[in-house]
């Protein structure tokens, strides 16, 4: 597979982590109330933490997908034909 196509699957793979990760950890009591802003929005959503807990899992998630396509255990190409 070509540097490209790998990674599309690492983009792909970091976004969907991404968003599943997004609501966790996530207090939405409020202790400042601010006009004009939505009272649901967390105060700290803590954006950094679940940016490198994505980029680590997604990284695991890759290496995974990579070694099962490498040694030809996960090959798309077969399973369509």
């Amino acid at each position: 597979m070509s540097a490209t196509g790998l990674a599309i699957i690492y983009v792909i793979i970091w976004w969907i982590v991404f968003f599943a990760i997004l609501p966790i950890d996530v207090n939405r009591t409020k202790i400042v109330k601010i006009d004009g802003e939505d009272p649901g929005s967390p105060e700290n959503p803590k954006m950094i933490k679940k940016f490198l807990y994505c980029t680590g899992i997604t990284t695991i998630i890759f290496v995974i997908i990579y070694l099962l396509i490498k040694f030809e255990y996960l090959n798309l190409r077969n399973m369509i034909t």
